[in-house]
């Protein structure tokens, strides 16, 4: 089954689902990726702010993979930056004209 997630919330919620899902407790799932029951809570509660390893891991412990798709018809359009028209900004400008013993 494919849960698409768009936000944080999102997340929380299908984190929370496939945990009990699997008839796991947060103590359960802490203990499969070497966490302890007060971060499964706080990975779930605030997904937002977890570091994608730890969500990565979590996932992948509850039967899930990640997968991300690139939505062609919401797709930017990524302006074009002039390369060769480099400048250097003033506070560059004052160090290249030092001496670089005073640094």
């Amino acid at each position: 089954m494919q849960y698409p997630v768009n936000t944080s919330a999102q997340l929380r919620a299908v984190l929370r689902g496939l945990r009990q899902n699997r008839g796991l407790s947060q103590t359960q799932a802490g203990t499969l990726i070497g966490v302890s029951q007060k971060r499964v809570a706080r990975i779930e509660a605030k997904p937002g702010v977890t570091s994608f390893d730890q969500i990565a891991k979590l996932v992948a412990t509850l039967g899930g993979r990640l997968l991300l798709e690139q939505d062609e018809a919401a797709s930017p359009e990524v302006p074009s930056r002039n390369l060769g028209n480099s400048r250097k900004t003033s506070a560059a400008k004052t160090r290249a004209g030092k001496n670089r013993d005073t640094w």
